[in-house]
């Protein structure tokens, strides 16, 4: 749960008392006292197992049943953990030692990803060498973090399903499976598919039966993948390893062709609505699901899909999760933003503005705990720096200088004077390290 005192206060006295400990080890240099080293972890494997029983699934650890209740990401950890979250996925063994200490110290379990080559970024399913050779690199990342206590499954591959052409990479799905059962009998097998569709459990049944679980990430369409599922034949557990937003690619467009992100209230409904329609329903193969992202990136803006902004602070989402994992709210709420408005216009309604002209910014915003508001408006260039599937973006650059009177829900915006594609931001903040975003696209035409 979160803390009852206001986070600005807890973590002020945070750094009150780290600024004290920082005193007295500078005052007791001579002394040359020892930092204080983390406690080691013990490197004993908890042995998890997928059983099939009262007619369906259900995961174990350590004998116990499990069910995942975790995110995508390794920041903010401490803060997983308290909202009643259980464990994290990750998308590659980078810097695997120190999340699984770590996530072994706030009790949470780790999806561990295998980082396995895609066919979009050139890998070759049919060169033979390429493939072995990768075969024998995943197994030297099996055999190192196999016995961690925190592990929980193995991730291989994301979304290699994603704009492929060439089936044989299924192949080496399960020859990477079958590698994970003979190296470590304690942690079940997936792999992550973009979506889910007759082809690819078709190619999965047929060429892949060395895979324990069914991985899929979905997000617009999540309540559609319980059924999805079961019509095109998949009989054996599954959970889903990425959920969240309306993405990018299934939202409205402008005429310009940018893409409508949904503000930060927009997302904590839809958040609730499919989570409670797809984990909350299926109970018989359904293993537990990890939300997207539990940190911050930029993919197509800065706020599009995670759960906090770029300076920590926590959108209505991460509430939300709290109360689906815990069944309980949080002490303090985070701002609800209903809508942004330029011109008196809202992002859909393909917003064209003329150079250097003045134009009103209106924003809709409540707090459930009445807490005093301030904002922070931003206006970017429209972001060109496209990429698929999550691969990393360049932050768009920053306009300067076009906003005014932005102390408040109200503020004016002086167009840009060069023609093109902008889009502004506006946070609100609470003082308890909450905040609520959304962003409106225009485009600035003579």
């Amino acid at each position: 749960m979160k803390n009852n005192l206001p986070k600005a206060i807890a973590f002020l006295l945070l750094a009150v008392l780290a600024q004290a400990c920082s005193s007295t080890l500078t005052n007791d240099q001579e002394n040359e006292q020892p930092v204080e080293k983390k406690e080691a972890v013990p490197m004993e494997p908890v042995r998890v197992e997928v059983r099939q029983e009262n007619g369906g699934f259900q995961l174990y650890r350590g004998g116990e049943p499990y069910y995942i209740k975790g995110a995508g990401g390794t920041r903010f950890l401490d803060r997983l953990a308290a909202y009643g979250g259980n464990s994290i996925r990750t998308w590659s063994t980078d810097n695997a030692q120190e999340i699984l200490d770590e996530a072994y110290r706030n009790g949470l379990t780790v999806t561990l990803g295998l980082d396995v080559g895609r066919e979009r970024h050139g890998f070759d399913y049919d060169d033979p060498a390429a493939v072995e050779q990768q075969l024998t690199e995943l197994q030297k990342e099996v055999e190192k973090y196999r016995n961690h206590p925190a592990l929980l499954l193995w991730g291989i591959g994301n979304e290699l399903n994603l704009n492929y052409t060439n089936p044989l990479v299924w192949d080496a799905v399960n020859d990477i499976a079958k590698m994970i059962h003979e190296v470590d009998p304690n942690h079940p097998t997936s792999t992550m598919l973009a979506g889910i569709n007759q082809l690819e459990v078709d190619y999965i049944k047929e060429n892949v039966p060395e895979l324990d679980i069914l991985a899929i990430n979905a997000y617009g369409g999540l309540p559609d993948v319980p059924a999805r599922v079961r019509s095109f034949g998949w009989e054996g557990p599954y959970i889903i390893t990425e959920w969240g937003p309306t993405g990018h690619w299934e939202s409205q467009h402008t005429s310009w062709a940018a893409a409508v992100e949904e503000t930060s209230g927009e997302k904590a409904a839809v958040y609730k609505s499919r989570y409670e329609s797809t984990m909350g329903r299926d109970t018989t193969h359904n293993l537990g699901s990890y939300v997207f992202l539990w940190g911050q990136k930029q993919e197509r803006t800065p706020t599009w899909y995670g759960l906090f902004t770029e300076d920590g602070k926590e959108t209505e989402v991460v509430d939300v999760m709290q109360y689906l994992w815990t069944g309980s709210w949080p002490e303090n709420r985070a701002p609800h933003l209903k809508s942004l408005k330029l011109d008196g216009k809202q992002a859909e309604d393909n917003i064209f503005l003329k150079p250097d002209k003045s134009y009103n910014v209106n924003v809709d915003v409540s707090d459930p705990d009445k807490d005093e508001l301030t904002y922070r408006y931003e206006l970017l260039h429209e972001s060109t720096d496209l990429k698929e599937g999550g691969d990393r973006e360049d932050r768009p650059d920053t306009v300067p200088d076009r906003l005014t009177e932005t102390d408040g829900d109200n503020a004016n915006l002086q167009a840009p004077v060069q023609e093109g594609a902008y889009r502004l931001f506006v946070y609100v903040y609470d003082g308890h390290d909450n905040v609520a975003t959304a962003n409106i696209p225009f485009y600035v035409k003579k």
